[in-house]
Formats: C-alpha cells, sequence, structure tokens
C-alpha cells in the first residue's frame, strides 16, 4: 500500500473499494489496522473505504520531535490540516467520516473547518468533555507502564505500531492524548458547529467514558 509525503513525512494510507468515500479515523492509541474487520464490509456494501495512520501511528512517520509535536500546541490543528492535504492529493472533494474515540475528534474538527466537503459524521465512544484534566483522567485509567498492559494488548501495540516504537509510544499516548490529554478537554463548542448529519455511538458500559457523554455529544448537535 502506498505513502505520500505531507509536511515533510511520509504518511501510510490504503483505498479499498469503489463508491462514495468514507474516510475511516483510527483513535489515539492505535492505527488504520484496527479496521481490518470492518472496511471489507463497508467495500462490500459499494463504499470506496480511505485509512490513514496519522504521524507517528503505525506505519506513518513520527519524526525526532515526534515527542515535542504531539504534545505541542498545534498537534489537534495540524492532524486537521494534514488530512485536508491527503484529500487534496487524493482529489476527494466531498466523503464521510467515521471516527473512534480520537479519530472523532479529529472527524469534528474537520467537519467544522471544512464543511462543504463532509456529507455525515459517525463517532464511536468520542468524548465529549472533561471534568478532571486528562493527564490524571488517564492515571486513573491506564496502566502505569507498557509492561503492565495484559499481554494480548502490549502485543497488539507491537503490531500497530512496530517492536521497537510499541512502549515509547504507550507510555507517551497514556500520559498524555495528544495536546488537548494536558488540560481539561471541552469538544461542545465544536459540536455546537457541526452541521452535516451526525451519528454518535457509544458503550453503555464502557470502560473509559460513561454513556452520558454520548448523550450530551448528542445534545450540542443541530443535526443529530
Amino acid at each position: 500500500m502506498p505513502y505520500i509525503k505531507l509536511n515533510a513525512q511520509n504518511i501510510y494510507y490504503e483505498i479499498h473499494g469503489q463508491g462514495e468515500t468514507i474516510a475511516l479515523l483510527h483513535n489515539g492509541f492505535s492505527c488504520t489496522k484496527m479496521w481490518a474487520g470492518v472496511y471489507p464490509l463497508l467495500v462490500n456494501a459499494g463504499y470506496r473505504v480511505l485509512m490513514y495512520d496519522r504521524r507517528g501511528y503505525g506505519q506513518s512517520d513520527a519524526g525526532a520531535d515526534f515527542e515535542a509535536y504531539y504534545t505541542g500546541d498545534g498537534f489537534r490543528v495540524d492532524s486537521v490540516s494534514t488530512m485536508a492535504l491527503l484529500m487534496q492529493a487524493l482529489e476527494i472533494e466531498s466523503f464521510h467520516i467515521v471516527g473512534q474515540c480520537e479519530g472523532g475528534v479529529v472527524g469534528v474538527d474537520y467537519a467544522v473547518r471544512y464543511p462543504g466537503q463532509i456529507k455525515t459524521l459517525a463517532t464511536a465512544s468520542t468524548l465529549c468533555y472533561s471534568t478532571v484534566v486528562l493527564e490524571e483522567f488517564n492515571r486513573q485509567k491506564f496502566p502505569a507502564s507498557f509492561h503492565l498492559l495484559p499481554s494480548d494488548i502490549q502485543n497488539k501495540y507491537v503490531v500497530w505500531h512496530g517492536p521497537q516504537r510499541a512502549e515509547l509510544f504507550y507510555n507517551l499516548c497514556s500520559r498524555y492524548g495528544g495536546c488537548y490529554g494536558r488540560g481539561v478537554f471541552d469538544l461542545r463548542p465544536e459540536i455546537k458547529a457541526v452541521t452535516c448529519p451526525t451519528l454518535v455511538m457509544y458503550a453503555d458500559r464502557g470502560h473509559f467514558f460513561e454513556v452520558e457523554q454520548g448523550v450530551a455529544f448528542y445534545r450540542n448537535l443541530s443535526n443529530g
């Protein structure tokens, strides 16, 4: 599968099928491989599916300054602008978005910045707002180090990000969660600005976020 150079980094992507395009946006811990059991169903339903690894995830370049980039003020904005460059390079003018967890944040931000491009948005288990800073939230929810993870999760990280990056990547992501992981997080102002038809999906017994987060997300949508 191909790579494309965007902002001096090689970004890995895959395209499958024919029809209207659905962009699948991975969460903050994984990569395109999380969609292995999902995208064939969409292809069989008559869609073209685009998946890509954001900078530093999966098979995309991280760059020597990835930690500073990941925790810096530009991380969230760059996630959207890089996606826009990818769509422009692939000549995809309009499409659907499906984003899981952090991928849903990228989807919301993109739908607000480029509303004319987005046909529909679907988010799954995307945080709406936090009541504590996310560094504290992460300490409550995640094991303190990679080696405290169950072995099957450790192995999944190695498959997703490679044996050289798996541990470093987990230890970084579980502390911060990107630039918006260093303070109180609130997506509601952006959610209110989303105009496309939007579907909110939430687990009713999720480990990380209670289902009321999904209710709040929905209630802030104009077309949910």
